[in-house]
This record gives C-alpha cells, structure tokens and sequence, in this order.
C-alpha cells in the first residue's frame, strides 16, 4: 500500500531554513498534483505550495519568495526548502499527492501523509 513519509521538521529560530522531504513507499501513478499543507493550533489547514504533473507550481501568498517545492521523480520524492523562517510558519506540515478520474487511473484519489512539525522560535 502506497504511503507518504514526511520528514525534515525541527525547530528552528527565525530566519533559519528547514527542508522537508515527503517519501512515498511506493509508485503513484496518474498523479495530478503533489503540495504542501500546513495547518497551526486553532487554524485550517491551508496549502502552502503545489505542484502539478507538467510542474507549474504555486504557493501561499504568505510563502512566496521563501518557499520552493520541487520533485525528484526517481526517488518519488517531493520537497519543501523554507528559508528565512518566520513564527508564523510553526505548524504541522503534512505533503499530498492527489491524482486519478483519468483513463488509466479512474478512480479519484488523494494520499496524505502523518505531518512532520515545523516550529520557529522568535
């Protein structure tokens, strides 16, 4: 069964950089997209960056300029490299691949991981 690992959390001071790592244990296929969330005590969650099969991407306006995703296909992993930290990045950050309702693959799907805690001290 295919699962989703998330790695690369701590605690780090603002202005610091932390790279997450999202892991799946096995092939995914028909893949629409694959992103980042996060969500903090009493808060949604709320995606913080996405990037789509043809590797367009897009982030939180909160994010830009400081966050990149990108993807290593060969190892089916997807990134998260965070630079100049802010406090109020400090959530739970949980990856997502999400995919299906084409030919080859019908049937919807969207795959989480368990989250891996980021916490910036100011």
């Amino acid at each position: 069964q295919v699962q989703l690992v998330e790695s690369g959390g701590g605690l780090v001071q603002a202005g610091g950089s932390l790279r997450l790592s999202c892991a799946a244990s096995g092939s995914i296929f028909s893949i629409n997209s694959q992103g980042w969330y996060r969500q903090a005590p009493g808060k949604q969650r709320e995606l913080v960056a996405d990037i789509t099969s043809g590797g367009d991407t897009k982030y939180a306006d909160s994010v830009k300029g400081r966050f990149t995703i990108s993807r290593d296909n060969a190892k089916n992993t997807v990134y998260l490299q965070m630079n100049s930290l802010k406090p109020e990045d400090t959530a739970v950050y949980y990856c997502n691949a999400a995919g299906g309702g084409d030919y080859y693959y019908p049937d919807p799907y969207d795959i989480w991981g368990q989250g891996t805690q980021v916490t910036v001290s100011s």
